[in-house]
């Protein structure tokens, strides 16, 4: 085999096993939930470090769709924003979110997952079950 056939495919493997390698950057993580006495609304987002000076906080987009089975027109679809910081060895969360423009907070504790309560201004506090990845 010639040495620049060698080289070049070397060159590839070395790139392929790079892409294989990619590591999500530190300070990433993504949030699932489901909110409400049956689960009925499925949370999601992307939460990103907030700042190097303040470790343990995170913040992002969130998604909240009614997945139960009492939708009339299509799945009912709320977005918004959080903020939300870790406590402890990751024992304890607590964070402030608004949705539709509605500000909400949300307190829990770790066991399996996060086992907390949402309560939104103007609104019935619902259960909500929160992993991070």
């Amino acid at each position: 085999m010639p040495l620049t056939t060698w080289r070049n495919g070397a060159a590839l493997l070395g790139a392929v096993a790079l892409s294989l390698c990619h590591v999500p950057p530190l300070g990433a993580m993504e949030i699932l939930g489901q909110a409400g006495v049956l689960g009925e609304w499925e949370l999601t987002g992307h939460l990103t470090e907030s700042a190097p000076d303040t470790p343990r906080q995170f913040s992002g987009p969130l998604k909240m769709k009614h997945v139960g089975i009492c939708t009339q027109d299509g799945p009912e679809e709320r977005v918004g924003e959080i903020r939300l910081q870790l406590t402890g060895p990751d024992s304890q969360v607590t964070a402030e979110l608004v949705l539709d423009g509605a500000p909400c907070t949300y307190s829990a504790r770790k066991t399996h997952n996060y086992e907390g309560t949402l309560s939104c201004e103007g609104r019935a506090s619902v259960p909500l079950l929160v992993w991070l990845k």
